[in-house]
């Protein structure tokens, strides 16, 4: 396996999928990056069991081949070469030699055949929004999620693809937060609900704004998230790829609370909306703090 590539390229793809990494894995394994050079590009993935990530970057691929490697390791050792460009060559032993400049390092790997192995969605419809969209739908409620532990279903954020609109909820059983969105039909024909638990959820908001659109999918097990990145300097191939597990679970009828009718009505502009949505996420935060 061997193949040269762009060092801030290199550094920017494992920033990316190092955060996904915990910093207590039970298998070794996963506190590594899964690389698989093929033709033109080399993929970088890292899983915890409940979330993997996956991106491609461009790199001049003379033998493919694939390693895994200590992820948070790697990423503090290609940050700090001198030269652009960094030369990769692993051994059938696992044995890793990275060259840049004058710099050279030797890591261990660990063999491809110990990774998880992500599942397959391919079968779930696709559908596609705007990322901003995406992004202010999870921010407008994720503030109203539950942190606890016990009651699991409420720890994350309520998809409900219905028809040409997609529904967001989160709550604690004390406040409610739902926004909406009317989808384009042409964007795609998913239709169902899920729960995504809330750490996806944030993973899923730090990766929007990379790009126009996101495409995703998901099973009543898995969803998939494929966030689209702009031609730009990041030498990104395909965009990101996020798998996450979902909650299991009967989510509580939300519709029930809302109120039907009322005699009063306020009207306010959007920018003042996200300002108190803020402000109230913000005092959550500080609230839990001093408790802790």
């Amino acid at each position: 396996m061997k193949f040269t590539t762009n060092r801030d390229h290199f550094a920017q793809a494992l920033g990316l999928v190092l955060n996904i990494v915990g910093n207590k894995g039970t298998l070794p394994i996963l506190s590594n990056v899964l690389i698989v050079a093929e033709q033109d590009s080399i993929s970088l993935t890292t899983t915890n069991l409940d979330m993997g990530m996956r991106c491609k970057i461009k790199a001049v691929v003379s033998q493919a081949g694939t390693i895994t490697l200590p992820v948070k390791r790697l990423a503090a050792i290609v940050r700090e070469f001198p030269a652009l460009e960094v030369s990769f060559a692993a051994s059938p032993t696992a044995q890793v030699k990275i060259t840049s400049g004058s710099s050279t390092f030797r890591i261990s790997g660990i063999s491809k055949d110990e990774f998880p192995v992500f599942p397959d969605v391919s079968e779930a419809k696709v559908q596609t929004i705007d990322q901003a969209e995406l992004a202010n739908l999870i921010k407008s409620v994720s503030f109203a999620q539950s942190t606890d532990e016990t009651r699991y279903i409420l720890n994350g954020v309520y998809f409900n693809l219905k028809g040409s609109k997609l529904t967001v909820v989160a709550t604690d059983g004390r406040r409610l937060a739902l926004a909406t969105k009317d989808l384009d039909a042409a964007a795609g024909s998913t239709e169902g609900t899920m729960i995504l638990p809330a750490k996806s959820a944030a993973e899923l908001t730090r990766l929007l704004g990379k790009g126009s659109v996101v495409k995703f999918s998901f099973t009543d097990r898995r969803a998939e998230f494929q966030v689209a990145t702009d031609k730009d300097e990041s030498g990104l191939v395909d965009g990101v790829y996020l798998y996450s597990k979902v909650v299991e679970g009967n989510y509580p009828n939300y519709n029930q609370v809302i109120p039907k009718e009322t005699n009063q009505r306020i009207k306010l502009e959007r920018e003042l909306i996200l300002s108190c949505v803020h402000r109230a996420a913000s005092f959550a935060r500080r609230k839990r703090t001093r408790s802790s």
